[in-house]
């Protein structure tokens, strides 16, 4: 009788109405099921009631959980207002808060444990979940704030949980600028690599080309590389991207700022189109925006703070005004204090190659022990110099801008910028490699006359840090808007007439017209 009632029902149309507008069809839906298991009735009707019967139930479950998810996402808003965390894109996963409530395997907790790993950074709590999703990312934040963990460990899960095609080249490339940088990746992975069996290779210009190319034909999961010499591999087919799924451009401003657009392009065309590519840049411009849009198609920006290079708020930045003679005593007065305050490491910038050896021989000699590094430096004397500053054996560093990004150097606790560099931005990332990690740092900076075309954005970056800016630093930003106003002026009084010196009379400029007719005419208009 039930059965009859059943077949009844079932050659109505009504009933996947029915199974819509009340929850209480549920119970009655099961018991459905139960007999469609167990008599024969037609496949497309079964078909479309247990479709039906899943959206009821996926919609009930929604429905049940949706004061609870309202809780947790108030959560998750104020964890991001309160780090300034701004984020464009779809899909975004909740933001790793805590290692043990991660997604992350348990080798990755365990590995993250026995580091003395504690709490992720705001970069990375938000890029983790983002690239184990499997998303194309791109990460704007300031330097210092542990970008290297953030694409290295989801790296290690994409390589051990995913399967890779046959073949030879590396399944993960990480780009970066520098050699300084690239080294620092390099050791941090090497960490992974002892203990999940991960193998990577750093390769990198000013060292042997032929080791490198031994230990990438022995094949890699892992390249960390500097776009030239990476360029260099491809081209020679030493190696190949064919099977790299996993792609990292580390610090994408600097980059292209070096002039490695056309390597990276290159590199990004050998790389097959189902992959996944994770940009990292402290700042935001357009030529990053353009290589962001060719070839990440969709995907997650995040901004920690403002797109705009900003300084780090931990460091206090002290400006020095001074006469181009007086500098040397200026530097060696800063020096003077700073020994009688106390120092950890103490990093100086100049912007000459030249000027290195003869600061770091003046240190010595005045009986601060110190090094120099420069791009003139073979690698193996750098790494040595590096390595003796890391470990405390040299206190004292004195550098071009070589070392002005990825030398993540612990207890650097002054920055000291004998010359100022050519850009406000190089600027920052100079000062930036003190104060990391939440520590507190100090900045030198000493500025002649002939820094004065500095000083304007100087002054800005300055008051974003909430810095106080000294009046001296002001009358010189005053005086070189001054001399430039005067020099315009001069320029406008005493410019040609359209149709005289070099001019020709469709008001273009003719480098053949002949000076001394145009200077004979003019000289008659005027007087």
């Amino acid at each position: 009788m039930a059965s009859n009632f059943v077949r009844t029902l079932l050659k109505r149309n009504d009933l996947c109405k029915l199974l819509h507008q009340s929850k209480q069809i549920a119970g009655e839906a099961n018991f459905i099921r139960t007999l469609l298991l167990t008599r024969n009735v037609h496949s497309t009707i079964t078909k479309q009631i247990f479709h039906n019967h899943t959206q009821l139930r996926l919609l009930s479950t929604q429905y049940r959980a949706y004061s609870t998810k309202t809780a947790e996402q108030q959560d998750i808003d104020n964890y991001r207002i309160e780090n300034k965390i701004t984020i464009i894109g779809q899909d975004i996963p909740s933001p790793y808060t805590d290692i043990e409530n991660s997604e992350f395997p348990d080798y990755i907790k365990n590995f993250l444990k026995k580091q003395g790993f504690e709490k992720p950074t705001v970069i990375q709590s938000q890029a983790w979940p983002i690239a184990l999703n499997g998303q194309n990312f791109v990460g704007i934040a300031q330097t210092g704030t542990g970008k290297t963990l953030a694409f290295l460990l989801p790296a290690v899960v994409h390589i051990k949980e995913k399967e890779a095609r046959k073949g030879l080249g590396p399944r993960v490339l990480v780009l970066a600028p520098t050699r300084e940088l690239a080294r620092q990746i390099e050791h941090v992975t090497k960490d992974f690599g002892k203990l999940l069996n991960i193998r990577c290779a750093c390769i990198y210009g000013g060292a042997s080309r032929a080791v490198q190319a031994d230990i990438l034909k022995a094949g890699v999961d892992i390249v960390i590389a500097t776009p030239g010499r990476l360029n260099d591999f491809l081209v020679s087919k030493t190696t190949t991207l064919s099977r790299c799924t996993y792609v990292v451009l580390d610090e994408a401003d600097r980059m292209l700022d070096m002039g490695f657009e056309p390597q990276i392009r290159q590199a990004l065309e050998g790389v097959p189109l189902e992959r996944q590519i994770l940009m990292f840049s402290a700042t935001w411009p357009k030529e990053v925006q353009y290589l962001a849009k060719d070839y990440l198609g969709e995907y997650v920006q995040v901004n920690v703070g403002s797109t705009e290079l900003s300084a780090n708020h931990n460091i206090a930045q002290h400006i020095h005004i001074c006469h181009q003679e007086e500098k040397l005593e200026k530097f060696k007065s800063i020096m003077h204090s700073i020994a009688a305050d106390g120092f950890g490491k103490l990093l100086v910038f100049t912007n000459t190659k030249k000027f290195v050896d003869t600061l770091s021989l003046m240190l010595k000699r005045n009986g601060w022990p110190s090094a120099g590094i420069h791009g003139d430096r073979t690698q193996l004397q750098r790494d040595t110099i590096i390595n003796r500053f890391k470990s405390g054996q040299t206190n004292i560093l004195v550098a071009t801008d070589v070392a002005a990004r990825g030398l993540d150097v612990g207890g650097i606790t002054h920055v000291i910028n004998y010359d100022f560099p050519n850009t406000s931005e190089d600027y920052i990332h100079r000062i930036g490699r003190t104060g990391r990690q939440q520590n507190k740092g100090v900045a030198h900076t000493i500025l002649t006359d002939e820094d004065a075309r500095q000083a304007h954005s100087l002054i800005a970056v300055l008051k974003e840090a909430n810095q106080e800016v000294p009046q001296e630093l002001i009358n010189l930003a005053r005086s070189f808007n001054l001399s430039k106003a005067k020099e315009h002026q001069f320029k406008k009084g005493n410019s040609f007439r359209p149709n005289s010196y070099n001019w020709g009379p469709n008001k273009r400029f003719n480098k053949f017209r002949s000076n001394s007719m145009d200077r004979s005419n003019f000289r008659k208009e005027r007087y």
